[in-house]
């Protein structure tokens, strides 16, 4: 695709006429409708704003060759991500181990609407992974949609009984597993979101 054809793209994806975004920009609507075409060439300064109220890189505007653009969800809730995460059944998670990358498949993840937990086991490797760096990314791919969800962030330790408890109602086998001494090995840790993408 030409610079012209995405910004059409990706105006039209942000229910903008051509009017609006010139309004946003400062310019004419004819200097919308002349990039559009591919007649003339936003300035630079107009290209930055572009990238900004379009959500892309200006290198994604300029480089013919680069196919479907990342997008950035900056609208899409907790509550949001959690559903669409659930919706796919299961959800791959990215640890370091010795310096290196380890993915798993991982199918435990709950949110309140506000935050998003992760439920694992003190005895497993994702635990002590997870305890030794608490960078981590998730990622899932729902087969509806055709698309892919990733989160980057960092975990913490939660420890609230209301969390555990409502956990416990949305996972039963909790309750069954984690009962008397076993209880020590529950872990939950919360996810401190840095970056949502949708592609």
């Amino acid at each position: 695709m030409t610079t012209g054809e995405k910004i059409a793209v990706l105006r039209k994806k942000k229910n903008l006429t051509q009017e609006q975004l010139s309004e946003m920009l400062n310019v004419s609507r004819q200097s919308v409708s002349r990039w559009e075409m591919d007649v003339a060439f936003p300035e630079t300064e107009k290209l930055i704003k572009l990238s900004r109220l379009l959500e892309c890189s200006i290198d994604y505007l300029l480089n013919e060759n680069m196919q479907e653009q990342k997008e950035i969800s900056m609208t899409m809730s907790v509550g949001d991500c959690y559903r669409f995460i659930r919706e796919c059944g299961y959800f791959f998670l990215a640890t370091s181990c010795d310096n290196k990358p380890k993915l798993r498949p991982m199918g435990m993840i709950y949110s309140n609407e506000k935050e998003l937990f992760l439920v694992t086991d003190k005895r497993k490797k994702v635990y002590s992974e997870l305890a030794a760096n608490p960078q981590t990314e998730l990622a899932a791919y729902n087969l509806n949609s055709r698309k892919w969800i990733r989160i980057t962030g960092s975990v913490q330790t939660e420890s609230s009984e209301v969390i555990k408890d409502e956990i416990a109602g949305v996972y039963p086998m909790i309750r069954q597993e984690y009962v008397g001494d076993e209880e020590i090995y529950l872990v939950i840790f919360k996810l401190v979101i840095e970056s949502i993408n949708i592609y």
